[in-house]
């Protein structure tokens, strides 16, 4: 009996490093097999859309015609002058396209 716990405890011992040996010959270790994944969301998170997009998102069911844009960072103010005579800057999120607000 007692023969049999010491082959199975040797038994694993070499698995656990063999394990190993396969993830490094394919070019990942144990602890790095989830980062793709996380490189993939990396990834998505700094997509950024164009002046130009942020320009449709604005034009979208709103009277007027474009201006300007700028791109701030996180935001991309477009400059837009309403028929009234108006000018207004409306703010664009630059990851999302979303209008944040508008002044």
């Amino acid at each position: 009996m007692t023969r049999i716990r010491v082959l199975l405890i040797a038994l694993l011992l070499t698995a656990v490093p063999l394990a190993d040996a396969v993830a490094m010959e394919s070019g990942q270790s144990r602890d790095r097999r989830e980062q793709p994944r996380q490189r993939d969301a990396d990834q998505n998170d700094d997509r950024r859309i164009s002046l130009a997009e942020a320009e449709r998102s604005v034009r979208a069911g709103r009277p007027g015609r474009y201006l300007n844009a700028s791109d701030r960072g996180n935001v991309i103010v477009v400059r837009w002058a309403y028929p009234d005579g108006r000018i207004a800057d409306i703010t664009v999120d630059a990851r999302s396209g979303r209008i944040i607000g508008e002044r």
